[in-house]
């Protein structure tokens, strides 16, 4: 038996959330299956790691013009299997392919062997440092973004040269197999390969040998992701949810703001870990910003058909934590302005705009990911900032103001903060992203991301001998003399 007949047999079938369709039907890969898939991929990954930056860059930017090519067709797929109108898809598919352009470019540049300064004591050394591909990625994809995302990864472990072995959500593995035989036109080597299954498939990528994993998806999951591969000490990049908030100063642009903060929570069905779900508005702008968030707010209809401003919550079960949100927002005193626990329609929730929540509450304290938002009314902007960065999440926020966004975004604890926008951040391909506490740690995306999938080696080469001595038993009896001075006069001021 070959390592490719050795897929199981037991299926799946992906439904396309909004009306229960049958998109296709999938193997559940069991550990045989997916130890299979990554013993394919060791010698892809030595070919793959041998074409160099040059080579890589090339199939990369091959990949990347197919999908530009065929961006149409791939967003009717992702508007079928994860729910959300199409406009949204080509925006989600036009931001990805720009990050894939920017990690094939940049590889080179940030990961290639440049030399480092040798300091004082090795001033005769050539120093230089190189970062190198750990080999093979395993890559858990979510599927409220379910290109964009994993590509993040999947992008930058391959342009630092890496083999992946992707295991997407059990509810879009379409869109990832259409990911992996896109791949395949343009490269013949299992470089990036498809395991599909539930979570059981994701434990056992974790112990299969791979040599990076990395997540993204609930806090909960990261978890086991990461007890999972503690045996192994196999590293772990995680990027967990966010219960983000934005801050509406007093000098704030409201029509723009109320604007952004209505996309920023209800786009996608509010199913975005770094969109807005809590909201901190000064007292004397409150009353008036509430309303045009509530006026945006009532002119938007979830839906499946075309006229919808968004899709329908993509995974079932979150159906019922976004109305027990809304349900103890509102017994224990908050108010809905727009909408309430009858917005929830399965499987589409209309927006609910909720004010006057407790603090303590289920709806500001756990990640809803459904389209409502919290809005209170703080007395300042210092007390914006305490109540924004009083959460176990630090993903993202924006902050809104004229003349002290940046003022007041430095005074937030999360990875990335738009100021005057909403999820920016994320747009930009030289941007790291990522979070801290509950909402992960590592970064994908820029720099950071390119050396997150790749391992730094530091070389020393000898230029010439050195007449001070030190690594050697037979080094001169003057010598802890001759660098203690030499200490003290280069180190031993205090400089401006």
């Amino acid at each position: 038996m070959t390592a490719l007949d050795a897929r199981p047999t037991t299926t799946f079938d992906s439904l396309n959330p909004a009306t229960g369709e049958v998109v296709a039907s999938f193997p559940i890969d069991d550990a045989d299956s997916v130890r299979a898939a990554v013993e394919r991929a060791r010698p892809a990954a030595i070919w793959w790691r041998e074409q160099g930056f040059e080579g890589r860059k090339k199939y990369l930017r091959a990949w990347r013009s197919l999908m530009a090519r065929r961006i149409d067709e791939f967003a009717d797929l992702i508007h079928r299997e994860n729910g959300k109108p199409k406009v949204d898809a080509l925006l989600e598919l036009s931001l990805a392919i720009e990050h894939l352009d920017w990690a094939s470019g940049a590889a080179k540049k940030v990961l290639g062997r440049h030399r480092v300064g040798s300091g004082v004591f090795a001033a005769n050394q050539w120093a230089s440092v190189e970062y190198l591909p750990y080999g093979v990625v395993g890559a858990i994809g979510p599927w409220n973004y379910p290109v964009y995302t994993p590509l993040g990864t999947i992008s930058y472990a391959l342009a630092a040269g890496n083999a992946v072995v992707f295991k997407p959500s059990e509810y879009t593995p379409a869109i990832g197999k259409w990911l992996v035989d896109s791949f395949a036109e343009i490269v013949d080597q299992p470089v990036f390969q498809l395991v599909t299954g539930f979570g059981e498939t994701g434990a056992a990528l974790c112990t299969a040998g791979v040599d990076k994993v990395a997540f993204t998806g609930s806090t909960a999951t990261g978890k086991k992701i990461m007890a999972a591969c503690a045996d192994r000490l196999t590293p772990v990049v995680i990027e967990c949810g966010g219960k983000d908030a934005l801050i509406v100063a007093a000098d704030a642009d409201l029509d723009a703001a109320a604007d952004a903060a209505v996309f920023g929570g209800l786009s996608n069905a509010g199913q975005t870990c770094a969109g807005v779900e809590r909201i901190y508005a000064v007292a004397s702008v409150y009353d008036e910003f509430v309303a045009k968030v509530a006026e945006k707010a009532r002119a938007l209809r979830a839906g499946g058909d075309d006229g919808a401003s968004y899709g329908p919550i993509t995974m079932p079960g979150q159906l019922d934590i976004i109305r027990r949100h809304i349900e103890d927002a509102i017994a224990r005193g908050g108010t809905a302005v727009v909408g309430g626990v009858e917005s929830v329609q399965a499987p589409f929730v209309q927006p609910v705009i909720l004010t006057d929540v407790p603090e303590d509450s289920a709806a500001v304290q756990e990640e809803t990911f459904g389209p409502t938002i919290t809005v209170k009314k703080v007395r300042d902007e210092r007390e914006a900032i305490e109540l924004a960065n009083d959460s176990r999440y630090g993903l993202g926020a924006s902050v809104w103001s004229a003349k002290r966004g940046r003022e007041i975004a430095d005074q937030l604890s999360c990875g990335c903060v738009a100021i005057n926008s909403v999820l920016s951040f994320a747009m930009v391909p030289q941007l790291p992203f990522g979070g801290v506490r509950d909402s992960g740690f590592g970064r994908i995306h820029g720099a950071d991301g390119l050396r997150e999938f790749a391992w730094p080696r530091s070389v020393t080469s000898t230029r010439f001998p050195t007449p001070l001595k030190l690594a050697t038993f037979d080094r001169p009896a003057n010598a802890s003399t001759t660098v203690t001075r030499l200490v003290r006069a280069l180190y031993g001021r205090t400089r401006k």
